[in-house]
């Protein structure tokens, strides 16, 4: 079964933002699939199970944005 997260991610701006994104919430295990709404900052992330908050973090600095708190 699959689990669905949402999150806010603070700063992007353009497709490059969100394919930075994309990117490096992909490489976290379990996860199937990452959609970004750019105009509102959510990012959807499916994914085998629960994802670890501190791997999702990470990822997205890594991407070099924040998750809105």
């Amino acid at each position: 079964m699959s689990t669905e997260t949402t999150l806010g991610v603070v700063g992007m701006s353009c497709e490059h933002c969100v394919n930075a994104v994309t990117e490096e919430l992909s490489r976290l295990d379990g996860v199937n699939d990452v959609v970004v709404d750019l105009a509102s900052g959510r990012v959807a992330v499916t994914s085998d199970a629960p994802l670890d908050d501190r791997a999702v973090a990470a990822a997205i600095d890594e991407a070099g944005f924040e998750l809105a708190t």
